[in-house]
């Protein structure tokens, strides 16, 4: 996958089996989002949940710059799970699945360790991520 903007988001496709086991079984992943300039931001590491066929990210603070704030804006990331770069499409999904989302958090990260990413501003900032299909 060459590194470049994910400029045509597109429909989203569906997570395979296998994908959604790695990112379930991952501690961490990276993202890279779109740049107002076009290009794409530095790599971050992040924690990532699985809820069945859905993948949620979040941020423990809410801001409009850095990885957070060029997925939202761009409404498109790039996600590396190991060796893997995938393409996604980030839609907000605020509160909307808050309850699941945390219960995620507290079950692959422990209570205190995901602590911050259970609070009614972390849930807010959850990003669920889809696939791109090319």
């Amino acid at each position: 996958m060459p590194d470049r903007a994910p400029s045509d988001i597109g429909s989203g496709s569906s997570w395979s089996s296998g994908q959604l086991r790695a990112l379930s079984e991952a501690i961490e992943i990276e993202v890279s989002a779109s740049r107002r300039d076009g290009g794409l931001s530095r790599w971050t590491p992040i924690w990532v949940v699985v809820d069945g066929a859905d993948v949620f990210v979040r941020t423990w603070h809410r801001r409009d710059t850095g990885w957070y704030g060029g997925a939202v804006r761009s409404a498109a990331a790039r996600i590396r799970v190991g060796d893997a770069s995938i393409d996604v499409i980030v839609a907000a999904t605020g509160s909307t699945h808050a309850a699941a989302v945390d219960a995620a958090y507290r079950k692959k990260y422990g209570d205190l360790a995901a602590r911050s990413m259970v609070t009614a501003e972390a849930a807010a900032s959850t990003l669920r991520l889809t696939p791109r299909a090319d």
